[in-house]
């Protein structure tokens, strides 16, 4: 894995409000530290710049690893997942009525949501918690 230069990992922290560029989970409030995340591998040819870098939660980080594509749950294709410096977020995915599950709009969106686990029990848990006290977590 490239050393990311610390005026670049400042650039990439700038960016990202703060949220992981996946989940949009905000990092002040998960109790773990954020991670620089290669949205196109280092070892798929992905480059250490500003346009590939994003702040990612681990878990995100951990599920989407070398992955480029997934199967849209729906379709049963193999897609590309999303890419959160070349696509919008409100394109691909909107937020259940309650704001507990975050909800696939295209097979990039679905297909995303499945492979990096977005609705898992503790995610769920955390927003519905989040959602109760009043704390701005969505977009």
């Amino acid at each position: 894995m490239p050393r990311i230069p610390p005026a670049l990992r400042q650039a990439v922290l700038a960016a990202a409000r703060d949220r992981c560029a996946y989940c949009l989970s905000p990092a002040q409030m998960m109790g773990v530290t954020f991670e620089i995340d290669h949205v196109i591998p280092h070892s798929a040819g992905g480059r250490t710049s500003l346009d590939n870098l994003c702040l990612s939660c681990p878990t995100c980080n951990r599920h989407k690893a070398k992955r480029l594509r997934a199967r849209d749950p729906l379709s049963g294709r193999i897609v590309t997942l999303f890419h959160p410096k070349r696509d919008v977020w409100a394109q691909h995915f909107t937020w259940s009525a309650d704001r507990t599950h975050i909800l696939g709009l295209t097979p990039k969106g679905r297909a995303t949501v499945e492979a990096l686990h977005f609705n898992r029990l503790a995610m769920v848990q955390l927003r519905r918690y989040w959602s109760a006290t009043g704390i701005q977590f969505h977009n």
